[in-house]
């Protein structure tokens, strides 16, 4: 058991969307992949029915195992929905969307682990409001990951799947103006204990930038993101009170460009971690480091349709980045 559970520490940073550690053996840390929101401003779309696809690569290295190995890549096709019923609430639109994701996943040695699976699927629903002429927008939504994903092995975390909810408050601001996008988006990850073993994982924070200024059918510029965990974990019987107290800070740079083609807008985004710190750990194997976090590049590349709209338009709304 003490040997499986030290494969699984060394795995742990390929086994969801996210690439940082978290503490329970097998979890990377945080459902979503940060970058991943990287985009969408705080205004609702226009009364319709989206769709969007979503391709994103990882490619990077632990900053603690020996030598800067394992290598880490993983990669994701989403696919998500986002439904604007032109619906109003204490003074705000609501909009809501549904996402699901499909990741393959590759760590090298010592693991020279593969992993193929369902990521769990996430519903969303917010409220926008917007302030006046000034151009700022603010929307509050929550977003809930439901255990629906891929799960294997005896505490459930050998593969995309996790098998506990995670209740995700999110609150967006944006300045939208003279072509501008200048948002922060800032949301917590909020999980219920493991079904299984009843660890369970503290929140994770997440913020994210976009400084986007759109020309003609362009539009390009910076965009970064932190994320870190803030609570701490609780652990269980299951693993006899023992708490990996791996923490971990995060921040990455970058940039997103992107074009409206009329029926169709591309948007690609690049960013790189420039800050990965990992501290404390509890490891079951000397030989394996007990706070590592990996440090390495995300590309993601995103396709914006509309699938329905009152009176058929043909015009496509700026509807950009991977929606909560």
């Amino acid at each position: 058991m003490r040997a499986k559970r030290a494969i699984v520490v060394t795995a742990l940073l390929a086994m969801s969307v996210s690439v940082a550690n978290a503490y329970e053996f097998g979890f990377s840390g945080s459902p979503t992949k940060p970058a991943a929101t990287i985009g969408p401003a705080a205004a609702a779309p226009p009364v319709g029915l989206y769709a969007f696809d979503v391709y994103f690569n990882y490619g990077g290295k632990s900053q603690g195992a020996p030598g800067g190995k394992p290598n880490i890549t993983l990669d994701y096709l989403v696919h998500g929905f986002v439904w604007s019923p032109g619906w109003t609430f204490l003074g705000g639109t609501y909009s809501g969307a549904l996402i699901v994701h499909y990741g393959y996943n590759t760590i090298g040695d010592p693991a020279n682990l593969v992993q193929s699976g369902f990521h769990d699927p996430v519903l969303s629903n917010g409220l926008s409001w917007k302030l006046g002429d000034s151009g700022m927008f603010v929307k509050a939504a929550l977003g809930i990951y439901m255990p629906l994903g891929t799960q294997q092995g005896p505490s459930g975390l050998l593969n995309n799947g996790n098998p506990w909810w995670t209740f995700s408050p999110n609150i967006v601001v944006s300045y939208l103006k003279d072509g501008w996008n200048l948002t922060a988006n800032i949301y917590d990850e909020i999980s219920t204990e493991n079904s299984i073993t009843k660890y369970r994982t503290g929140d994770i924070l997440h913020a994210e930038f976009t400084a986007v200024k759109t020309i003609g059918k362009w539009k390009f510029g910076p965009v970064g993101y932190y994320f870190g965990q803030i609570t701490n974990d609780r652990s269980s019987d299951y693993y006899k009170g023992m708490i990996a107290e791996n923490r971990y800070n995060v921040w990455a740079a970058g940039g997103l460009i992107g074009y409206d083609f009329g029926p169709v807008s591309v948007d690609v985004w690049a960013t790189k971690d420039v800050y990965a710190r990992a501290w404390g750990g509890t490891s079951t194997n000397p030989a394996l480091p007990s706070n590592t976090v990996p440090k390495g590049l995300t590309v993601l590349a995103q396709f914006n349709y509309r699938l329905w709209a009152p009176g058929d338009d043909s015009a496509l709304p700026k509807l950009t980045g991977f929606r909560k």
